[in-house]
């Protein structure tokens, strides 16, 4: 299997992945959730069963809202048959009991609106989150890169497979981003708490399958020392595919269980899950150490040459 030779089509596709994504963040956004930008979120059960349209409570917020407390135009979503979740500014006490009352007599049926679920963030602390949240990111991306570099110092250019490997890791990250732009315009999602544990556990995983498989080029670099660049990664490559297949296919099967059968509270995390996961997969292999080679053989200097052929193990 020439997996190496067509490295270019491999990083087209994916281009073709991640342009959309970026072209969805500029025209949308990344829809952030009240972790990030403060204000409050209010999940209502109705007792008879048959909660409200959007728009009716859409039209109740608006009229409760005030130059003081502006709570106008929330975010509402169904959860399940009998409740409802909405995510507005930041609200007080009052006006809080006010929305469930108001609830209860208008749509209530005569029966008690249930309180599940009443979480509020300030904008100030939401945005310290998200500060943080970002600076997550760049630290696990500095850990892994002095990581790698110190694990595989022995070899040749121990800097280059740090490198790879977090150019592979975002990657993934500009996947999961774009993904959630996507999903978020289309389905009404927000990027939550929840959001950002699943983009850190896509990065483990993408990681952790990138070295799996860089370790073996290390292994082959030693054993087959006349053979070129290229076909060590080819071979090293091939060796560990089956591997790094069985392994990420067992956990997006479990995945897919949870996103069909595992409810709605946790679906949003279960699909951002298995997009990087799947992401990661793809890079570690067609991505990563494709990456390795292209800097190896420095061809940006003849990329509109013909290469020759290159030998087999």
């Amino acid at each position: 299997m020439k997996i190496i030779k067509y490295r270019y089509l491999y990083f087209g596709i994916s281009l073709l992945v991640i342009v959309p994504g970026i072209i969805a963040l500029i025209l949308w956004g990344l829809p952030l959730g009240i972790d990030f930008t403060g204000g409050s979120l209010l999940e209502v059960q109705f007792a008879s069963g048959q909660p409200p349209s959007i728009t009716n409570v859409v039209n109740l917020y608006n009229s409760l809202s005030t130059a003081q407390v502006d709570i106008s135009n929330p975010v509402v979503q169904p959860v399940g048959s009998d409740s409802l979740s909405i995510r507005s500014k930041e609200m007080n006490d009052t006006l809080k009991s006010q929305i469930v009352a108001a609830l209860k007599d208008q749509y209530g049926g005569g029966q008690d609106v249930v309180i599940t679920n009443f979480t509020q963030v300030s904008a100030v602390i939401g945005q310290e989150v998200a500060i943080r949240a970002a600076g997550a990111v760049a630290l696990a991306a500095l850990a892994i890169l002095i990581y790698i570099t110190i694990a595989f110092r022995g070899v040749q250019h121990a800097f280059r497979y740090g490198t790879a490997a977090i150019i592979a890791m975002l990657h993934d990250v500009l996947v999961v981003i774009g993904m959630e732009a996507i999903i978020g315009h289309v389905l009404g999602w927000q990027a939550d708490s929840l959001f950002l544990t699943a983009l850190l556990t896509v990065i483990g995983f993408s990681v952790h399958d990138t070295i799996v498989v860089f370790d073996r080029i290390r292994e082959n670099s030693n054993l087959y020392r006349r053979v070129d660049y290229e076909t060590i990664v080819n071979h090293s490559i091939v060796q560990t595919l089956d591997r790094s297949i069985n392994t990420q296919l067992t956990v997006m099967i479990t995945l897919l269980a949870l996103a069909l059968f595992g409810g709605i509270s946790i679906r949003h995390f279960v699909v951002i899950l298995l997009v990087g996961v799947f992401s990661g997969t793809y890079s570690s292999i067609f991505n990563a150490s494709p990456i390795l080679v292209v800097w190896e053989n420095r061809e940006w200097r003849n990329w509109f040459r013909r290469k020759p052929e290159t030998q087999t193990i």
